[in-house]
């Protein structure tokens, strides 16, 4: 599934690249620059020819302000795994094959790492970087999984999990919101190292700070209830730290 922004194009490229395990893409977003409907409105479905065996879906146009990506696109997904990647150019189709090796071997659900050795980003701000770090360390202590990359959007899981994801319209950038449910879930989880290029079109839409503070939000809000103590150090080495500092 491939969200298409304000500013996407040239998604034609994007198919050619499409390996032979994939048997149909969904596009969700602006097509052909029309314009979106009011926030709330049902997307217009079309269903498109193939491009060599593999079948093109479209969802939309969409009004992009009603949230960061729409799920309706994974709902709309037929196949038994599902993919979720960019248009933007900065992720590339070569890479799906690693992340069905990972599902076919018994991972429920994979993501793209760009922290793990084999992968790499092209442009990643430092303010951004401190702000993952810390979201990586919360998230570390609250679900006790070590992932490397909390919020990249290139990921793939079985469809049978899609309602078990429970996805919302709620703005939070999607990537972050599935990795988050899929940890709520206990679901097993595999990182496969990504390489995200230069965008070849579009404008970035990470806010840092809003970004950040949604996905805290999250992580808080799906945390196992009796995991929240593990923030707060524990009494008995608090207190070995005060008998040292007296001593």
């Amino acid at each position: 599934m491939i969200p298409v922004r304000p500013g996407d194009r040239d998604t034609g490229r994007l198919l050619e690249q499409v390996p032979a395990d994939v048997r149909e893409v969904v596009l969700v977003g602006h097509a052909g620059g029309a314009s979106a409907p009011d926030a709330g409105s049902d997307p217009v479905t079309d269903t498109s020819g193939a491009l060599a065996s593999v079948t093109v879906r479209r969802l939309g146009p969409w009004n992009c302000a009603a949230g960061d990506i729409p799920h309706a696109g994974l709902l709309a997904a037929t196949g038994e795994h599902i993919v979720l990647m960019g248009a933007d150019g900065s992720m590339s189709p070569k890479e799906i094959p690693h992340y069905l090796h990972y599902l076919d071997s018994g991972y429920d659900f994979v993501k793209g790492s760009r922290f793990i050795a084999g992968g790499d980003f092209a442009d990643y701000p430092l303010l951004r970087r401190l702000g993952h770090n810390a979201l990586l360390r919360i998230a570390r202590q609250l679900y006790g999984q070590h992932l490397t990359d909390l919020w990249y959007g290139f990921c793939a899981f079985r469809r049978g999990f899609v309602d078990l994801l429970d996805l919302r319209e709620d703005g939070v950038e999607l990537g972050a919101e599935l990795v988050t449910h899929a940890l709520h879930y206990g679901l097993r989880i595999a990182e496969v190292p990504s390489l995200e290029l230069p965008r070849r079109h579009g404008l970035s839409h990470a806010r840092t700070v809003r970004d950040g503070a949604r996905i805290l939000g999250g992580l808080l809000d799906e945390r196992p209830h009796n995991a929240l103590h593990r923030l707060a150090p524990s009494p008995r080495l608090a207190g070995r730290a005060e008998r040292v500092d007296h001593a």
